[in-house]
């Protein structure tokens, strides 16, 4: 049975066999997007303060930003995919913030028509229950200092994601293969935080539920376009050169 419909859908599958032993150089392979995303997380933050402003005076999210930081996003759940937030794939990440519909880790979010202007102003408010079960399961205080930055997405941040992680690096190298049931779980979590991280952002007014959608499969059903409070999704963004 499908679950009720959720703005912010994410989807993540294997790309081929894993290797036993790559995850143990993945933090070398992964410091040149490190070197990209933090100027580009720069950018979101001054960006989503803009965004604030623009949807408390006209209640509505500026598209351009919406699609960079949508691109951000899509980004850093790519990397973090690859790399210690889940070790799911093999497959190097692509340089982009366009939507790569290839990539086994994929990131998609509605674009709001219209945004509730007070709403704006207390969403990180609301969103605090979320926060501080989220900042357990990444790793306390650090994760949430750093949920903005993404440094938690990018090189895990221990917590109870961590350790199930760590016991899914364990199992690759002594089997050759990982838990699904645990990596399922593994991609609950990281689909919570990108949903909370989405709300927090402002990119819609629909409040995360307290649901763990474990597996790779998104269970949201889009929402029917034809209704007025959203329109298609993010436009893909220019892809770096």
């Amino acid at each position: 049975m499908a679950q009720p419909s959720y703005p912010i859908r994410v989807f993540a599958g294997p790309n081929g066999p894993p290797s036993r032993l790559l995850w143990l150089v993945k933090w070398l392979l992964l410091v040149p997007h490190a070197l990209v995303l933090i100027p580009l997380w720069i950018g979101f933050l001054l960006l989503s303060l803009v965004a604030l402003v623009a949807i408390v005076v006209t209640g509505r999210y500026p598209r351009w930003i919406f699609d960079y930081n949508v691109g951000v996003m899509r980004w850093g759940w790519r990397v973090t995919y690859y790399g210690y937030g889940v070790l799911g794939t093999d497959r190097y990440p692509p340089f982009t913030l366009a939507d790569v519909p290839d990539y086994p880790a994929r990131l998609e979010i509605e674009y709001p028509a219209r945004l509730h202007r007070g709403l704006a102003l207390v969403k990180w408010l609301l969103a605090v229950p979320h926060l501080v079960i989220l900042g357990i399961l990444f790793g306390g205080g650090g994760w949430l200092s750093s949920q903005a930055g993404n440094e938690a997405w990018l090189w895990g941040g221990g917590g109870v994601v961590g350790v199930l992680v760590l016991v899914s690096a364990i199992m690759l190298a002594i089997t050759g293969e990982q838990p699904r049931s645990l990596q399922g779980v593994i991609l609950g979590f990281n689909r919570w935080a990108l949903r909370v991280a989405a709300y927090v952002a402002l990119m819609t007014d629909q409040y995360p539920p307290f649901r763990l959608d474990s597996g790779g499969d998104d269970p949201s059903r889009p929402t029917d376009p034809t209704t007025p409070d959203t329109e298609p999704t993010a436009r893909p963004a220019p892809a770096m050169s």
